[in-house]
């Protein structure tokens, strides 16, 4: 279902009914991936959720023969920064056009030695050390709910690309911990090294949070595969320190790299999606259901698809 605004303030109309593909993959690209190539779109799809407008139209087409989603989290210009993305309109859409598996394209700088430039990573847990900023849940404003995120991805979907990867015989570091901060600026060597060594994370960027959460929220699976550009500041050389400049001499063939991840992950089965992330919001709704405006009553039935 896909809700579009009326007239009447807070209002929502149903645009589009119908069962949607239960197996939807839909993939957010980070900076410097716009456009997904080979993807064979059949629509553009520019909407508006009760929470807003997304990043950029959703291209709806197919993969390797099979139907894929796809949106570019800074807009089809980057236009917006990390603490300026809707994540909530940009989950809830992709839901709403039928989506139930995230691959969010990351770019990512490394805090580990051993995880170099131009390296491929798959996320496991999250460090938030954003500043409260953005809107970090669907829930509030007379409707609670607490959802679980000690486990915050999707294990089988992290299996199915690592399937993938060695498929094409593509080497992958994996159970890595994602620091998110705020930005948009780059970071102090305090802070690298405060994530490093107290916060124990592996990996820093700006975007994948509140992203993951809300897809929980949503009941999708999520997996973050991070695009290794830099090794943040805290190295002693300062050639190293990440820069926009040194961000795209590295990207480039990266994103290739992840690219053909694609192919053997979408012409193969998934893995079905754990219980506790398909039902999250089982049980995490603590106003009751007779108690929600109508309009709250719509949004959420299409989260609890």
């Amino acid at each position: 279902m896909v809700y579009a605004q009326d007239k009447r303030p807070n209002k929502w109309l149903i645009g589009i009914s119908g069962r949607q593909e239960n197996k939807m993959l839909a993939i957010i690209g980070g900076s410097g991936l716009y456009q997904l190539k080979d993807l064979q779109v059949k629509t553009e799809r520019t909407l508006v959720t009760p929470f807003g407008k997304p990043s950029a139209a959703i291209s709806c087409g197919q993969y390797a023969g099979q139907p894929v989603l796809f949106l570019a989290r800074h807009g089809s210009e980057h236009q917006l920064l990390p603490h300026e993305i809707n994540y909530r309109a940009n989950i809830y859409a992709l839901k709403s056009l039928g989506a139930r598996r995230i691959i969010s394209f990351s770019a990512a700088g490394s805090l580990r030695e051993q995880i170099k430039p131009g390296d491929l990573a798959l996320v496991d847990q999250y460090f938030d050390h954003t500043r409260g900023c953005r809107k970090q849940t669907f829930f509030g404003e007379g409707i609670a709910a607490h959802i679980s995120t000690a486990n915050p991805v999707c294990p089988t979907l992290n299996a199915d690309i690592l399937r993938a990867a060695t498929a094409i015989d593509q080497a992958i570091h994996i159970d890595n911990t994602y620091a998110c901060v705020e930005g948009p600026r780059l970071g102090t060597r305090a802070e690298s090294f405060f994530l490093r060594d107290a916060a124990n994370c592996d990996l820093v960027g700006m975007t994948n949070l509140p992203e993951a959460f809300l897809a929980r929220e949503a009941q999708i699976a999520y997996s973050s595969l991070c695009l290794v550009t830099d090794y943040d500041c805290w190295m002693d050389d300062p050639s190293q320190h990440v820069s926009v400049d040194k961000f795209f001499q590295v990207y480039g063939a990266t994103l290739a790299r992840a690219i053909a991840l694609l192919n053997p992950l979408i012409c193969a089965p998934f893995s079905e999606t754990p219980s506790d992330i398909r039902c999250a919001l089982k049980t995490a709704l603590l106003t009751p259901r007779e108690q929600l405006s109508r309009a709250q009553q719509q949004w959420f039935e299409v989260l609890a698809l």
